[in-house]
């Protein structure tokens, strides 16, 4: 069921985003680009959130749109020389090497933006305002961009982080856009989205580890990007502070928390649990 459904909101949402690119130039073929690939897993969580809370695909297609254009924004300024200077995306070029660096920062700024004006489309209907907000917190100087900030800060710092510093970093890089996936759902029906925050907190961090686990084990052609590049860097993860298998024990345990948090949904939610399972058993 979940595969599925990932495919199908995937498509949804990927279909609403690229009908909203305008124009045939460089800067529109290389949004459509950037917003070609992925699992979609951001959109699927605004839409199947959405479903929970009994609200159609129309309504949740469009922050489900916006959240995969935020997600595509930060990679595509994430893979930039001046930050992880990535070459390969997805197994393809990334923005930078297949077009220019300058044009690159303007996809990343023109994807940002089209994320809110997204939020704006009428079917969205009375959430607008709030999901605009949240959204703005999420991916902006208290969420994503400050845990990418924090992350940079980390590459010359005196002493690798700790744990906990490793946490906080990855609660705003990574974690929060999955808690604002989660969450807007709950938000358009204007329902207690607390079940699932603390879904999306755990899942989040699952995600993480999961992700600190494929670049030691992961295979370059399956993962898409190059591995191994954090344990080059001298860099502090999951895996180098608590051991892989530690680290693999403990997305495990995350997982489970995940889905006892959807216990109030009963079996509606059983989607989102395979979805949780999904997150530290995929292989990219």
């Amino acid at each position: 069921m979940f595969q599925s459904r990932l495919t199908e909101t995937s498509e949804q949402a990927r279909a609403c985003l690229h009908g909203a690119i305008r124009g045939d130039g460089a800067l529109a073929n290389a949004m459509r680009y950037a917003t070609a690939g992925g699992k979609g897993l951001r959109g699927f969580l605004v839409m199947e959130s959405a479903r929970l809370h009994g609200v159609d695909d129309i309504r949740s297609v469009w922050p489900a749109a916006a959240i995969e254009s935020i997600h595509a924004y930060s990679l595509v300024h994430d893979d930039l020389p001046c930050m992880d200077d990535d070459d390969l995306r997805r197994g393809l070029p990334t923005v930078h090497k297949k077009w220019d660096e300058a044009t690159a920062v303007l996809v990343g700024d023109a994807l940002q933006t089209l994320a809110f004006e997204l939020l704006t489309n009428e079917a969205v209907g009375d959430a607008r305002v709030a999901l605009i907000a949240s959204l703005a917190q999420a991916s902006g100087q208290v969420g994503m961009v400050h845990g990418q900030a924090l992350d940079i800060a980390a590459e010359t710092a005196a002493a690798p982080l700790d744990l906990d510093e490793i946490i906080a970093l990855q609660a705003g890089k990574t974690g929060a856009l999955i808690c604002w996936s989660a969450e807007a759902g709950a938000l358009l029906a204007d329902a207690d989205p607390t079940p699932m925050r603390d879904y999306a907190t755990a899942l989040g961090l699952a995600f993480q580890i999961a992700d600190d686990i494929l670049d030691v084990e992961g295979d370059a052609k399956a993962v898409g990007k190059a591995v191994g590049k954090d344990a080059d860097a001298g860099k502090a993860t999951f895996v180098s502070l608590l051991g892989l298998q530690a680290a693999k024990t403990r997305a495990g345990e995350l997982m489970e928390q995940a889905c006892d948090a959807l216990t109030p949904y009963g079996k509606g939610a059983d989607t989102l649990r395979e979805a949780a399972r999904f997150v530290i058993q995929r292989d990219r």
